[in-house]
């Protein structure tokens, strides 16, 4: 494994969140790269697909010189392997992710027992904001600009 303390935070950043940009700030200040690799996730039915998702989390990040994104299918387990990142970064906001991310974070840890995961809380202004609340008041044309990084902001409204 290279020297380098290269992390991945993995997800589906269906949209990426002024949340996950919380999380990838900060976590970008304790690793020499963070990969933000977007899940493909067809059981999740993302409303935007992978192409889509990819694109707003670059737009996004393109102020963050030590992150890269990509996509990717299959377990992170192997995306590790690949990209000789044995760190995951996983962000908590509640109780509800905390069962979650802890089963996950115990799985991944059974397939691969060099694999550790990370997990920072979102500041306080970003702990409500989840890509599913998003959505929801996109389904209904509510207001969303203050919740999604500009960037993404700009793509969103070019594909609905």
């Amino acid at each position: 494994m290279s020297e380098n303390r290269r992390a991945i935070y993995p997800g589906t950043f269906d949209p990426i969140t002024n949340g996950h940009i919380d999380i990838i700030s900060r976590a970008s200040h304790m690793f020499d790269e963070i990969i933000v690799a977007v899940a493909d996730s067809e059981a999740k039915k993302p409303m935007f697909t992978l192409e889509q998702r990819i694109n707003m989390v670059k737009a996004a990040t393109k102020n963050f010189p030590t992150v890269k994104v990509i996509g990717f299918r299959g377990l992170l387990v192997d995306l590790s392997d690949e990209l000789e990142a044995n760190i995951l970064v996983r962000g908590l906001r509640a109780v509800s992710d905390f069962e979650y991310e802890l089963q996950m974070g115990y799985a991944n840890a059974s397939l691969k027992k060099e694999l550790e995961t990370v997990y920072l809380m979102p500041s306080l202004e970003h702990a409500f904001v989840s890509s599913s609340v998003v959505r929801s008041i996109l389904n209904f044309d509510g207001k969303i600009a203050h919740l999604v990084p500009a960037e993404a902001f700009k793509l969103i409204k070019c594909v609905l």
